[in-house]
């Protein structure tokens, strides 16, 4: 078996995939770090129905009252 260089057009192929898989590997970082972050601050998340929701507003809140004697 005689070993052979690779023709100019595969080290070409090479280095655009290699560009193409670091550009997807960070997309996929991003998309991590920021499911992450978002999970860490899960108190204040909604859901995607895109809609309001008072009972997880930290603004809305009414001061609890205290009973009378």
């Amino acid at each position: 078996m005689a070993i052979h260089q690779d023709h100019e057009l595969h080290t070409r192929r090479w280095s655009r995939n290699l560009g193409v898989g670091l550009t997807l590997a960070a997309f996929i970082a991003l998309v991590f770090g920021l499911t992450v972050v978002k999970v860490q601050n899960g108190s204040l998340m909604q859901g995607a129905d895109h809609t309001y929701r008072s009972e997880i507003d930290p603004a809305n809140q009414m001061p609890v009252a205290e009973p009378e004697q």
